[in-house]
């Protein structure tokens, strides 16, 4: 399948982990927790190091995520995933030149909030797509959902030829903050931001388009505990192993063994700093792109890694010809495509 076209969004307020720092400080927030962990939030925040400078959030301030209930979390993630899905998938149908009712297919993948319809229904009504258009949404994938979403896209493509497929990749993370004194839990609250990417395919393309394909996947269920969303009082609490980074470290080695080719750059989903200094211990490449993402942010779940695409392909590179994607996350599972012209 080729692309036609990518697109981001992300909300409009930006926080710098200093913002959040000052925030948590006015807050009666801190005093819940015990100075350790106080001091892990401390240390993460205020350390330049940490590949973070600034993360966009779907809030009014960083004050207000702290005490809603499970209600309001949902509640955000319903009108704030929508909202963001629906701005990327129209910036991204304006740079194809195609228009909402040319879509055939729509496909969705979240996984920091539940909806009964998904978030498909939302997004068809908010951009006006047809009412026969095919809705169809990824839940619970985790980080690494933006890549077999792209999977299942093709898979539409090759059973509808003369389709136009939009694919999303949208996560609120902020509606899924929580916090108590579990270290992984405390580093996840300074890590994850709001983003969304949409793009646009079709089974044929003009010249120089991007052709998708040689999609590859390893899924580690031994290692499912390591990461994942667990329910505690009706939020979403991220369960997260000092392990991962080695584990994605592992798994992305494995995929990259089987690639085709030489590939021109290889752009990863933006897990943290240790994440990325794993992946570039195992791999050829500097994650340039990655990295820059991490650092305008923070991690987005899902739709990081094409982020990172939009960057390479928005870049002065008119010599590349491959590059390489990988995504990984709750499952264990990762996951990973070529794209190339």
């Amino acid at each position: 399948m080729y692309l036609r076209a990518l697109a981001t969004a992300v909300p409009p307020r930006s926080f710098s982990q200093q913002d959040c720092w000052e925030a948590m400080k006015t807050d009666d927030f801190l005093t819940r927790l015990r100075p350790r962990s106080v001091a892990l939030i401390e240390k993460v925040l205020c350390n330049e190091s940490s590949g973070i400078e600034r993360r966009n959030l779907s809030l009014e301030s960083i004050e207000s995520s702290f005490n809603s209930d499970a209600e309001e979390l949902n509640r955000r993630f319903e009108q704030e995933a929508a909202a963001l899905a629906t701005m990327a998938l129209q910036l991204s149908l304006k740079k194809s030149g195609h228009i909402a009712a040319d879509l055939d297919a729509l496909f969705i993948s979240t996984c920091t909030g539940y909806l009964c319809p998904g978030v498909t229904s939302h997004v068809a009504e908010q951009a006006g797509l047809r009412h026969d258009v095919y809705l169809a949404d990824l839940v619970g994938l985790g980080c690494g959902a933006a890549i077999p979403t792209l999977r299942a896209a093709q898979g539409f493509l090759a059973a509808n030829p003369n389709a136009v497929v939009a694919t999303i990749s949208v996560e609120i993370c902020s509606a899924a903050f929580f916090a108590n004194d579990d270290p992984g839990v405390l580093i996840s609250l300074c890590l994850f931001g709001d983003g969304a990417a949409a793009a646009i395919w079709k089974a044929d393309g003009m010249a120089n388009d991007w052709q998708a394909g040689a999609f590859t996947t390893t899924h580690r269920p031994q290692d499912r505990e390591k990461i994942r969303f667990v329910n505690s009082a009706g939020k979403l609490k991220n369960q997260l192993h000092r392990a991962v980074p080695n584990l994605a470290a592992q798994a992305v080695a494995e995929l990259f063994a089987q690639r085709k080719g030489h590939a021109d750059q290889v752009l990863a989903h933006s897990g943290g700093r240790d994440v990325i200094e794993a992946l570039e211990g195992v791999l050829p490449y500097h994650l340039n792109e990655t990295r820059e993402v991490l650092r305008d942010h923070g991690n987005m779940s899902s739709p990081s890694v094409l982020f990172a695409l939009e960057k390479r392909l928005t870049g002065n590179h008119p010599n590349d010809k491959r590059l390489w994607l990988t995504a990984f996350g709750a499952g264990f599972a990762a996951h990973a495509c070529e794209l190339w012209r």
